[in-house]
C-alpha cells in the first residue's frame, strides 16, 4: 500500500492540481493547486462525484486503463488522470488534473480552420438546357449561378466553376455545423425555383472532410458526388473517412430524357463480353421477378456475341417457380450454383452483377471477390457500402427497375428479333412488379421498353399467369391486410404471421396493396422467413421518404418503395418504423 507519509508529500508537491478520494468517493486531501479547478476552499468531505460527475468506478477504470477524460471547470479544460496501488481495492486513488485550456484552444482552432471541400452539381443540366426556351434560359442559369455563390459567399467559400453546371467549392470546417443544422437548405431553395421544365430543379452536393491531405479530401468530396448523383440527386452526402451522412433527398429521381448513357453502356458491355473468356451472371440472394428477367435478358447479350452465360441461381422462390422451370425446359440457359461459380471464374472472366450494387446483398461475395472484371447493372439508389472499381458501372436510380436498363441495351445492340418469347415476357414481368403494375416509378422510357417487348414477342396474358399465387399465401396477404391499424396520418403498418420462405414477396404485396386504402400515405409490413430472420418491406406515395427510413434499420430501396432485414421482433421493428414515418410527416 502506498505510504500516507509518502502519499501527503505527492499531493504538497505536485506540479498539477491534485485530489485524494478514497473507496466511498469522499475527497480525503487537496493541494492548494485545486483551486484553479474548483472554487470551493476546504474540499475535504466533498463528494468527488457531486464536484465533477466522476463516479469512484469511472475513476477506477481510468487509473485501471491509464486514459485521461475531459473535465470543463471555469472556462477552463482539465485532463483527468488517476493512479491507485493495484493491490488493494480498497485503496485510495490519485486524482491529477492538468490543465490542456491553451492546447485544446489551439486545436478547436485547428479544427474550425481545415479545409472541406464541396462538389456542387445541378441535377438534369443538360434536359434544363434543351427544354428551356433561350430567353428564359439565361434567367433560370443566372438564378441558379446567384444562388450558389451567394450560399458560398455566406460562409466565406471559394468557388470556381468547373464545366456548365458543376462547381467545386473550398471552405472553413467551422461552417460546416451550421449546413448540417440547415440541413443543407440551398436544397429548397434551389427546388422552389420556377422552371418551363416538366421537373423540378435540383442540386447534388458532395462534401468531402478531415481528409489527412487536401488531395485526398477532394477525393472524399468526388465519391460523396458520386453517391448522391447515384442515389437520384437532390441531396447532399457528407464523407468523412469512411463515415458517410445524407441530407435531402426528398423528390423522387428525374427520368432523363436522353438515352446517350444506355448506348454507351451498350457498346462497352460488347467489348467486355467479346473479350472474356466466359460470363458469369449473378443478382441477388432470392431473386425476384426483376432479377430474374434481367438476368436471362443479359443471358441473350451474351449469346448474341457467342457467350453462353452461366447464370447463379441458388434458390427459386413459389413466386419465381413458373418462370425459372419454363427456362430450364427451354435447355437454352446454363443455370450454376454459386459452389461451381467458384470452381469457373478466373481472371479473364466477366462477371455481370444485376439488380444490386451491394456485395452483401448479392448471391455470392465471394465471386465479387474473386472477379477481376465486373460490371454493375442497378437501378436502386447507390449505397456507400457498394462494389469498388468496376470495369463497368451502370447504376440509374431513375430506372423503374433493372429489366427496363437490359431492355434499352438490348435495343441499341438491335436484338429484338433474337429476343426469345419467354425473355421478352421475364423482362416485362420484371418492369411489371416493380413498378406495382406501372403505377409507381414509370416514366416514358419504362412504357418505351415495355412497348419494344411487346413488339419483341411479350405476351401480356402469360405474364400476368406469372403473378398468379397460391391459396395459402392469398390467405396471409388477406390476413395481415385484415388485421393492419392505420393512424390519423397515414402511416399503415401490419404484421404477417408465421415463418414464411415467400415472406419478401408476401410482405411486398401487402404493403402494396394498404396503399390503395383512401388517406394512407405510407404502408410498412413485417414478417419473418423460413430462416426466422425479420424482412420489411415499405411503400410510400411521396411523402414520406421510405428509402431514408429503411437506410436507418440498415436497409435500402427507393424514395417510394424500399425494404430491410433486421435481427429486431417484427412488432419491434413495425413500432420503430412508425414512429420515424410520424416524424418525417411532422418534419414536412
Amino acid at each position: 500500500m502506498i505510504d500516507t507519509a509518502f502519499e501527503e508529500k505527492l499531493v504538497r508537491y505536485s506540479p498539477v492540481p491534485v485530489v485524494v478520494v478514497n473507496s466511498n468517493g469522499k475527497v480525503v486531501r487537496a493541494n492548494d493547486l485545486i483551486g484553479t479547478v474548483f472554487i470551493y476552499d476546504e474540499l475535504t468531505g466533498y463528494d468527488f462525484f457531486q464536484l465533477t460527475g466522476f463516479k469512484i468506478d469511472d475513476l477506477k477504470e481510468i487509473a485501471a486503463t491509464g486514459e485521461s477524460r475531459p473535465l470543463s471547470r471555469n472556462d477552463r479544460t482539465f485532463r483527468v488522470m488517476a493512479s491507485r496501488d493495484s493491490d488493494d481495492e480498497e485503496g485510495n486513488i490519485l486524482v491529477s488534473l492538468y490543465d490542456v485550456t491553451s492546447f485544446m484552444q489551439i486545436k478547436e482552432k485547428y479544427d474550425e480552420e481545415k479545409i472541406c471541400v464541396a462538389r456542387i452539381n445541378i441535377d438534369n443540366y443538360d434536359d434544363l438546357i434543351s427544354g428551356t426556351d433561350p430567353s428564359m434560359r439565361m434567367v433560370i442559369t443566372s438564378q441558379l449561378d446567384k444562388i450558389i455563390r451567394d450560399w458560398s459567399a455566406r460562409i466565406k467559400g471559394s468557388i470556381v466553376t468547373m464545366r456548365a453546371g458543376q462547381y467545386i467549392m473550398y471552405f472553413q470546417h467551422k461552417y460546416l455545423s451550421g449546413m448540417i443544422e440547415q440541413r443543407f437548405s440551398i436544397l429548397d431553395q434551389v427546388r422552389d425555383l420556377e422552371t418551363q421544365t416538366d421537373f423540378p430543379l435540383s442540386l447534388s452536393i458532395g462534401v468531402g472532410i478531415n481528409g489527412p491531405t487536401l488531395g485526398e479530401t477532394r477525393n472524399y468530396a468526388d465519391a460523396a458526388i458520386d453517391l448522391a448523383l447515384g442515389r437520384g440527386g437532390d441531396q447532399a452526402v457528407m464523407r468523412d473517412g469512411t463515415k458517410i451522412r445524407y441530407f435531402g433527398g426528398q423528390n423522387a429521381s428525374v427520368e432523363k430524357g436522353s438515352k446517350g448513357k444506355s448506348r454507351v453502356v451498350a457498346y462497352a458491355l460488347k467489348r467486355l463480353i467479346e473479350q472474356a473468356e466466359r460470363v458469369i451472371v449473378m443478382s441477388h440472394r432470392n431473386p425476384d421477378m426483376d432479377a430474374f428477367g434481367s438476368q436471362l435478358g443479359m443471358a441473350r447479350i451474351c449469346q448474341l456475341y457467342g457467350k453462353n452465360a452461366n447464370i447463379i441461381v441458388d434458390h427459386v422462390n413459389d413466386s419465381l417457380q413458373t418462370l425459372y422451370k419454363q427456362a430450364k425446359d427451354a435447355a437454352i440457359y446454363n443455370f450454376i450454383t454459386s459452389e461451381r461459380a467458384l470452381e469457373l471464374i478466373t481472371p479473364e472472366s466477366l462477371v455481370v452483377l444485376l439488380d444490386t450494387h451491394r456485395p452483401s446483398y448479392s448471391e455470392c461475395p465471394e465471386v465479387l471477390e474473386k472477379a477481376e472484371k465486373l460490371a454493375v447493372i442497378d437501378h436502386h439508389r447507390r449505397s456507400a457500402d457498394g462494389v469498388e472499381n468496376p470495369v463497368l458501372s451502370y447504376i440509374e436510380s431513375y430506372a423503374s427497375s433493372t429489366s427496363e436498363m437490359v431492355t434499352e441495351i438490348l435495343q441499341y445492340l438491335g436484338a429484338k428479333k433474337e429476343l426469345s418469347k419467354l425473355e421478352a415476357e421475364a423482362l416485362l414481368a420484371g418492369m411489371t412488379v416493380d413498378t406495382n403494375r406501372f403505377a409507381v416509378k414509370t416514366g416514358g422510357r419504362t412504357f418505351e421498353a415495355a412497348a419494344w417487348l411487346k413488339r419483341a414477342g411479350a405476351d401480356t396474358a402469360e405474364v400476368k399467369r406469372l403473378f398468379q399465387t397460391s391459396l395459402e399465401d392469398l390467405k396471409i396477404r388477406s390476413s395481415a391486410v385484415t388485421q393492419a391499424l392505420i393512424t390519423e396520418d397515414g402511416i399503415a403498418t401490419t404484421i404477417c404471421d408465421g415463418m414464411n420462405p415467400e415472406a419478401q414477396i408476401i410482405n411486398s404485396e401487402v404493403a402494396d396493396e394498404l396503399l390503395n386504402v383512401k388517406g394512407v400515405k405510407a404502408s410498412f409490413v413485417a414478417g419473418k422467413d423460413h430462416e426466422g430472420a425479420t424482412l420489411v418491406s415499405a411503400r410510400s406515395l411521396g411523402e414520406v421518404n421510405v428509402q431514408v427510413l429503411m437506410e436507418s434499420i440498415g436497409g435500402g430501396g427507393h424514395l417510394t418503395t424500399a425494404g430491410a432485414q433486421v435481427d429486431a421482433e417484427p412488432d419491434e421493428i413495425i413500432e420503430i418504423v412508425r414512429k420515424r414515418a410520424a416524424e418525417q410527416l411532422k418534419v414536412r
